[in-house]
């Protein structure tokens, strides 16, 4: 079936073709708004046509079902999970005052209209459209490019294009905004690997620390691959950024996946708004190395079962929150800073031993430099998983048994350069890591065995031996080298002859330049 690839290149190469022209043309209308600001404009004009298009497109099917049907009854609408959109906040409506000198006070009123209408987006959509620093001439420019999008498509298809030029802005803000990005976007193929690896199928997923929610939108994307249903998971999520937390909100609503964050936007150590959650699976990039996250007001707090977490560094804490929130099987897949794989610093090398001695720990990723926009620290992953001594890991699938024993993965070779400061993980690496994990779990199509240079399964004598230090490189070891057939007799043989060589010529040299030296009047 050779078409099949063909199309799809031909397909990914039209949508990369579409995102890359919207931004480089929106890009163009910024202004002088910074990429932060400007941010919100955007994803808010994406989400306003998302959520005018999928409206039209309900208006369509009510219209065709014959008469008695009434295409401005709201509750033909909410019955099917379509925000109710009030006729002078359609998208049509605001295009056509596009060239209008008060093209922004149209948005931000169709923006509050929107919210009265639809009590979950109360407070939620972007305003200040109509503010001065934002030019109203190219506002209105803006609006006509992304009214191009979706255009004479199928709804799935134009809600999958509004998803992933939503999805690639983001990623593009990250990079305009450098560090300040780390703050909301994880690298979509970190969190590619996450989702790979965990498989969640079915159950509660949790994020404690959800950014804009790629997490969730990657699950989402993984379970329709594999012929499931996005209704088969529960989302849940906490993020403490208003202005992040509305992003999230946006974006699962682009996609269609319903999702509890809290009524608001919250600290997750100090207002745990999911206090009796138990999830089957929780992913999370929690922020790396915060110092200012309150832990002396926590002391006693009961999540603290490994041991209480130094004040300076929530790099624990945050592991430890998510254990107390795992269901009885559940497993845990998140980033953290490399230092915590063999950190002492203020206990928190003793809580890393306990966790391993409680068989908690389940699989050490190391990922390579600069896949990051926001910082240039070298990250990794943990796999954390609950009552593996039974062999019904992974939220209570039934596996080969994997008590006492940890997988480590050395993957700091993989990836390739995106562009000149930036690395990616190609869907290849990604699958090699998870067909990996799985392999070793004995839920995969092959078998496991350890790889020199790459993976090693170890046990919790050889981690003890280690100080309980879970960096891969120490467990892996080196990657054998080809063998180029030449006996060991006539390499040496050849050695020896090219080293001798080399050092009578360093001889010659040597007598050349104190000659030259000589000649100078210089002797050594």
């Amino acid at each position: 079936m050779p078409r099949g690839p063909a199309k799809k290149k031909t397909e990914d190469t039209s949508h990369q073709s579409l995102e890359s022209k919207l931004w480089a043309t929106a890009d163009k209308l910024r202004g002088h708004l910074d990429a932060a600001d400007y941010k919100h404009v955007v994803l808010g004009l994406i989400f306003l046509k998302y959520i005018s298009d999928r409206f039209a497109q309900r208006h369509s099917e009510i219209l065709g079902d014959g008469p008695g049907a009434d295409p401005e009854d709201r509750d033909e609408y909410t019955a099917e999970g379509v925000f109710w959109v009030p006729a002078s906040a359609r998208w049509p409506v605001i295009q056509a005052a596009a060239k209008q000198t008060d093209i922004g006070k149209r948005i931000d009123d169709a923006m509050t209209e929107i919210e009265k209408e639809n009590p979950h987006l109360k407070n939620i959509l972007p305003k200040g459209y109509a503010r001065p620093t934002l030019d109203q001439r190219r506002l209105g420019e803006l609006v006509d490019l992304i009214g191009t999008i979706g255009l004479g498509t199928a709804e799935h298809q134009a809600r999958d294009t509004l998803g992933r030029v939503y999805e690639y802005f983001l990623g593009r803000f990250a990079s305009a905004e450098g560090k300040r990005g780390g703050e909301f976007y994880t690298p979509a193929s970190v969190v590619r690997t996450l989702v790979t690896m965990l498989a969640p199928y079915k159950g509660r997923i949790y994020d404690p620390c959800c950014g804009s929610g790629g997490m969730f939108v990657q699950s989402e994307k993984f379970i329709e691959a594999h012929g499931g249903k996005v209704g088969d998971i529960s989302v849940y999520g906490e993020e403490s950024n208003p202005n992040t937390w509305k992003l999230a909100l946006m974006n699962l609503a682009i996609r269609g996946i319903e999702a509890d964050l809290g009524v608001e936007a919250a600290d997750t150590f100090h207002k745990d708004l999911h206090p009796d959650l138990r999830a089957d699976y929780i992913l999370a990039n929690p922020p790396f190395n915060i110092s200012d996250w309150g832990g002396d007001l926590l002391r006693e707090d009961k999540r603290w079962q490994y041991g209480i977490p130094p004040t300076g560094n929530a790099n624990f804490a945050w592991v430890q929150h998510m254990v107390h929130h795992l269901a009885p099987y559940g497993v845990a897949g998140f980033v953290l800073a490399n230092g915590s794989m063999s950190s002492n610093t203020s206990g928190e090398g003793e809580i890393r031993k306990n966790l391993i001695e409680a068989d908690m720990v389940d699989c050490m990723v190391a990922l390579p430099g600069q896949l990051f926009y926001s910082t240039q620290i070298p990250v990794c992953l943990w796999f954390l998983a609950k009552n593996r001594d039974d062999g019904r890991g992974m939220a209570g699938k039934e596996l080969f048994e994997r008590t006492g024993e940890v997988l480590f993965i050395d993957a700091r070779n993989m990836g390739f350069m995106a562009d000149r400061t930036h690395r990616e993980l190609s869907d290849e690496d990604i699958q090699k890591i998870a067909d990996t994990y799985h392999n070793w779990r004995g839920d995969g199509d092959g078998e496991y065995a350890d790889v020199p240079g790459f993976c090693k399964a170890a046990s919790l004598d050889d981690i003890r031996k280690n100080g309980h230090v879970l960096t891969p490189g120490r467990y892996v070891g080196a990657a054998a080298k080809d063998d180029d057939g030449e006996p060991f007799e006539e390499k040496m043989a050849r050695l020896t002859k090219e080293l001798s060589e080399q050092l009578a010529e360093g001889r010659r040299l040597e007598d050349e330049m104190r000659k030259n030296l000589g000649l100078l009047g210089y002797e050594l």
